[in-house]
């Protein structure tokens, strides 16, 4: 009696990627379901039209695995993709952070309640068209950089527990992008030549200030002052929502050299403002950091991305008690920004991760302008 197929749940949002996963995978021997995540309520889905949620894109995903031969079922995840994702958005805005949603959506949905609906379809896993290698071994599960460099999704999968890449499948990692077009081409998939999406997939026009305006409502904002570094008040602003360490835009005119957000204070509403090189960090904390090796086995010298489109510094990390770790930089970084995920490789093996805290920094006093500590 032959062995009874591995059942495999394939995150279908209608792309050229998560299309051609499902076809890997069936042609693999999986026996494959097809599932689409809805994730905006019916009145706003009109927001989400071209998005990786929206209506068009569960019709493709579901032409998709008609023409695969695969069952697809459409899951309503709005309430959960609100709390877990959305009001995180939102809340670290009004920390003073800067978010990184996808790392959020994949941890606690598409590999968090998603596995609820997996396991009562009997999957053993879920499978996603991210461009990252997901080792199983024995003892553990090793997560590595893409082949494709420059689609490299790596980053946004470090917080996942071994537990979730246990049961993690991306067949996409040792492929490059034109070599999936052609699969979908040769499949006659109408999504063959699908623009990807560079944005958020809920902000349009990848306009997070209107959509925070939107969501939370200008009263939720937290107006304050600009400050310079050296603690002179330069003018007031709208809310420290609407900033993010490294911006330029937005700021007061009248300097002689450019000015850039610095640091951001989310108990006095201060937004700190310096030149260029008061951007330039050498050290950082992170904390609620993963680790895909065991703490005493953690690399001294590593290479750490401090956002996605970091290209890697190389860096010395010392992991530190209640999940955090000290980061030093080999060679300083312009704009650390806190909120971020700082996510660690040797090599092309993702170590682990954590998220940038807000760095101790001097902040003026509003009355005097004397240095504080933050």
């Amino acid at each position: 009696m032959s062995e009874p197929k591995k059942r495999v749940l394939v995150g279908m949002s209608g792309g050229v990627d998560s299309s051609v996963t499902a076809h890997l995978l069936k042609q693999q021997g999986y026996d494959v379901i097809g599932v689409t995540m809805k994730v905006w309520p019916q009145d706003c889905i009109s927001r989400a039209e071209d998005k990786c949620c929206g209506p068009s894109a569960i019709a493709d995903a579901r032409n998709v695995a008609h023409k695969l031969d695969v069952p697809h079922y459409v899951v309503d995840e709005a309430d959960q993709f609100e709390k877990l994702v959305i009001d995180y958005f939102s809340s670290e805005y009004q920390a003073g952070r800067t978010p990184n949603p996808c790392v959020m959506c994949n941890e606690l949905l598409k590999f968090g309640n998603l596995w609820t609906k997996a396991a009562s379809l009997g999957a053993d896993y879920i499978a996603t068209g991210h461009y990252a290698i997901i080792e199983h071994h024995p003892d553990r599960v090793i997560l590595r950089k893409g082949r494709d460099d420059r689609k490299d999704q790596s980053y946004f999968l470090f917080s996942l527990r071994q537990e979730q890449l246990r049961r993690a499948l991306t067949p996409l990692g040792g492929m490059t992008k034109p070599e999936i077009r052609d699969i979908a081409r040769e499949l006659g998939l109408k999504v063959a030549d699908k623009v990807d999406s560079q944005e958020i997939c809920f902000v349009p026009g990848n306009d997070y200030r209107s959509f925070l305006r939107s969501h939370l409502g200008d009263k939720e904002f937290h107006r304050g002052g600009i400050y310079s570094v050296e603690g002179e008040h330069l003018g007031d602003h709208d809310g420290i929502e609407l900033f993010t360490v490294g911006q330029r835009k937005g700021l007061p005119g009248g300097s002689p050299k450019p000015l850039y957000v610095v640091d951001i204070d989310p108990e006095s509403f201060r937004v700190i403002v310096g030149g260029e090189e008061d951007l330039i960090c050498e050290e950082f904390e992170v904390d609620r950091t993963t680790w895909h090796v065991p703490e005493d086995e953690v690399p001294a010298q590593v290479t750490v991305k401090i956002r996605y489109a970091h290209p890697g510094a190389d860096a010395s990390i010392q992991p530190l008690e209640k999940h955090r770790a000290r980061v030093r930089l080999a060679t300083p970084q312009r704009a650390v920004t806190p909120g971020q995920a700082a996510v660690f490789y040797d090599g092309d093996r993702v170590v682990g991760g954590g998220w940038i805290g807000r760095k101790v920094a001097a902040l003026p006093t509003e009355k005097t302008g004397d240095l504080v500590t933050a």
